[in-house]
């Protein structure tokens, strides 16, 4: 466990910007406009969507994008539900439970794979490019019962960015679906930090390499320093859009 001490330069970032809640309807539009084209892009790019962020963009209006399968149109339409669903469970505060992952990870994979969406594996899987192994399949049920158990009572005494990012790491270890694990982990990851006040931490698809390797570090170690390093930077760079939507310098150009 980390010293709350660590994450001392974001919770003054959030007292800021709570100072300045509620924040303009015209303004929260705009953000979340931004947001979720931001997050649908990178997060479908890091797991080989080939949409570029324009083509997300007028994908997200319902228009077809000639030479590209449609999957890839799919998860961008799908992503975009999750983030709804995510932004209705941040409102009512819920609390991660076993409803909450499977309707996520359903909307992932609607019209996708619809037998497997929102359902656990029953086939034993093995993560490319990773040295960590998933649990056999048989294992996964207790193994979520387990995470959810830890993630509503141990994992609450930490700093919510710290238990974004573990919430994120413990849930892709089990890898208990058989695809779409990698959107519902970091949609996790940010329903726990929407619900605390922060802002969304977008992995971009330029972090891919950086983000795999302190995943695998992570699950093979137990050492998490990496990973949570790297989602508390996300975190920090996800104040951005509201410093210069409100028209306030950053923190970065404040130092300069």
């Amino acid at each position: 466990m980390r010293d709350d001490s660590d994450f001392k330069q974001l919770d003054q970032l959030k007292s800021q910007l709570d100072a300045k809640r509620p924040l303009p309807p015209a303004v929260l539009a705009n953000l979340r406009e931004h947001l979720m084209l931001q997050w649908t892009y990178h997060s479908n790019a890091i797991e080989g969507n080939t949409l570029t962020l324009k083509e997300t963009k007028v994908a997200l209006e319902g228009i077809t994008i000639g030479g590209k399968t449609l999957r890839e149109h799919f998860e961008v339409v799908n992503h975009r539900d999750a983030i709804l669903m995510v932004e209705e469970l941040v409102s009512h505060k819920q609390p991660l439970n076993e409803w909450t992952l499977k309707s996520l990870h359903q909307l992932v994979l609607k019209n996708i794979d619809n037998e497997n969406a929102g359902q656990y594996r029953k086939i034993n899987v093995l993560i490319s490019g990773a040295t960590h192994r998933p649990p056999d399949a048989m294992h996964v049920p207790q193994a979520m019962e387990d995470f959810l158990s830890w993630s509503n009572q141990q994992a609450m005494v930490l700093h919510p960015v710290e238990r974004a990012a573990r919430v994120h790491g413990e849930f892709v270890k089990i890898h208990p679906f058989t695809d779409g694990n990698g959107r519902t982990a970091r949609l996790l990851m940010n329903l726990e930090l929407m619900k605390a006040g922060f802002p969304a931490a977008l992995v971009l698809v330029e972090q891919r390499l950086e983000y795999y390797e302190a995943l695998d570090k992570a699950h093979c170690t137990g050492d998490y320093s990496n990973f949570i390093a790297l989602v508390a930077l996300c975190v920090q760079r996800g104040f951005e859009p509201y410093w210069w939507a409100l028209g306030l310098k950053s923190e970065e150009q404040r130092e300069r």
